[in-house]
């Protein structure tokens, strides 16, 4: 079986979803994961899919005229090999005032310590009473194992304390 990882856009409207599932369904692929969202009228995604290995270049193949027929743009990388042991999950939770770079001060702070995110969702809302726009993220961690908790949390709470946010660490 080949393990294919796919990033869908498209111009949002509906059956965008059933003609991809019907895509990957007519190949013998089996759709594993996804996260999939309508974001500023476009429709944007990433899925996991497993299809047996002499079905994997038609699927591709399938897959390109998606979008010469102007569906769905479709880029497809075949899945690497499985973490090396010796890490531990970890949950992220921020909630804070919004301002720019915002995220990639959380991602240099994480990845000058070795730790990958592997789930990272955000958004932003109106904060109660007109206080301005709220920052949301929730994302999953790996984090090295020789990486101490403490330091970690250290780290966090001192970029919880520059942003003037909330952010709590959590062992999966």
């Amino acid at each position: 079986m080949a393990t294919l990882v796919l990033t869908v856009m498209g111009d949002d409207r509906p059956g965008l979803v059933d003609t991809l599932a019907g895509v990957v369904a007519a190949h013998g692929g089996n759709w594993e994961q996804s996260r999939m969202a309508h974001l500023a009228r476009k429709f944007a995604g990433i899925l996991l899919v497993s299809v047996p290995d002499e079905q994997a270049a038609s699927l591709h193949a399938a897959l390109d005229a998606l979008h010469t027929g102007g569906v769905l743009h479709v880029m497809v990388e075949h899945g690497g090999k499985p973490q090396a042991p010796g890490h531990r999950r970890l949950s992220l939770e921020l909630l804070g005032q919004d301002r720019a770079g915002i995220v990639h001060d959380i991602a240099h702070a994480l990845a000058e310590r070795g730790v990958s995110i592997e789930e990272l969702e955000t958004g932003t809302r109106s904060a109660s009473m007109g206080g301005g726009t709220l920052f949301h993220a929730k994302a999953i961690l790996l984090a090295p194992e020789n990486v101490p908790m403490h330091e970690l949390e250290g780290v966090l709470e001192a970029l919880a304390n520059e942003l003037m946010a909330d952010i709590e660490l959590a062992q999966e």
